[in-house]
């Protein structure tokens, strides 16, 4: 079978196997009547982590509890209840912070989940988290245009710390989801702290870089994130989105800060969606990005993502590091797997992978391994591929 029949085999397997659906039903039981009145929503990585999505309304029953079953994909999920945001959240006993529920999909099934209490029943005054963004980081704008998506958005720079005195130039880094790379308080997951480990290898005379991050639109980012329709969250905006990024910010990053804005020195980088629109943004613009840190790509959303790579991988020439945690969905490994084997087969870029066997799918995570994706992509960017 040649190369194109065996990666095109492969996909239809792998689409089939994404199409079976389990029946999932969670029923939940509230701590007291306190709040029996009010509707209960689940959000989880299957609605963008949406806290009031009508969609995902439990319905009322009897006794006080709520119900709702959802057909998802075989899979690990992590989701909370809430009743209609994240103020009103729930918490562990006493009030305590608590972790996300997990779930293992394999099969139909019912979850029984008993809430131990509700955020906003611990506190008279809404909890607020504390900036943590280094004096680095700045927001040159709070709504910059994007033109080819007729929407704005928040654009976060991190310059070096010597940036204003030296007169240097810099490599750039482009990083979806700016909300949580830099600052524990625009957060929704918890943070990267790019610019923490960023500031601490410029005090050891380490590779220093501009990083751009670039905020999600809050209902558009599975949209944003992928080039390709999916039947869950409608149609892809990945390619306008990757436009965006290519034809419009970087030109403007590189009029207004000192760039080295050549493709050996510009990267791009996300996880999850992000990692999925980061390697398609360099099979699509090979000749614009050198680098890109693929973490925890979500290339189950993707169903042309294969022929994508089989059009367009041989032209590639960059560093491409992929990563992936094993406690994520069943299929996350594989997935990435298959898509090294392909770009491996057809293209010279150089390849680097790092699995953890005991990471979940969290930002926890990706902060751990971020060093290690800017040590070899961007600090051994300058060696020969």
């Amino acid at each position: 079978m040649s190369l194109k029949g065996a990666v095109l085999a492969g996909w239809l397997l792998c689409a089939l196997a994404a199409h079976a659906q389990f029946r999932v039903t969670f029923v939940v039981k509230q701590p007291s009547v306190l709040h029996t009145a009010d509707t209960l929503y689940i959000a989880g990585n299957f609605n963008a982590w949406d806290p009031g999505s009508g969609k995902y309304a439990l319905a009322p029953r009897p006794d006080g509890s709520g119900a709702i079953s959802l057909s998802l994909p075989a899979g690990n999920y992590q989701y909370k209840f809430t009743r209609g945001n994240w103020g009103r959240a729930e918490v562990g006993a006493g009030g305590a912070g608590m972790a996300n529920r997990e779930l293992r999909l394999s099969s139909d099934t019912t979850v029984r989940v008993q809430v131990a209490g509700w955020s906003d029943d611990y506190s008279q005054a809404p909890v607020v988290k504390k900036h943590s963004a280094s004096v680095h980081v700045t927001i040159p704008d709070t709504a910059f245009y994007m033109p080819q998506l007729k929407r704005t958005r928040r654009i976060w720079v991190y310059l070096p710390p010597g940036y204003r005195a030296s007169g240097r130039t810099y490599p750039v880094l482009y990083m979806h989801d700016g909300q949580n790379l830099f600052d524990n308080a625009t957060s929704y997951a918890g943070e990267w702290g790019i610019d923490e480990f960023l500031d601490s290898i410029a005090r050891r005379h380490g590779k220093e870089v501009i990083v751009v991050g670039i905020d999600n639109g809050l209902g558009k980012r599975m949209n944003e994130y992928n080039p390709y329709s999916f039947q869950q969250f409608g149609p892809g905006e990945g390619d306008r989105y990757v436009d965006f990024l290519v034809k419009t910010l970087k030109p403007y990053i590189d009029r207004h800060y000192r760039t080295r804005s050549d493709k050996a020195n510009t990267f791009i980088a996300g996880s999850s969606m992000g990692g999925l629109i980061s390697l398609y943004a360099v099979l699509k613009y090979p000749g614009v990005f050198g680098g890109a840190g693929i973490f925890s790509p979500a290339f189950w959303t993707a169903s042309g993502i294969d022929q994508a790579v089989l059009r367009r991988a041989a032209r590639v020439r960059s560093r491409l590091f992929f990563y992936c945690g094993g406690r994520e969905n069943s299929t996350m490994v594989p997935d990435m797997k298959r898509i090294e084997k392909e770009i491996r087969k057809v293209s010279r870029s150089a390849v680097d992978e790092v699995i953890d066997p005991e990471a979940s799918h969290n930002e926890a995570a990706w902060r751990k391994h971020f060093p290690a994706f800017y040590r070899w992509t961007i600090a051994g960017a300058g060696r020969k591929l």
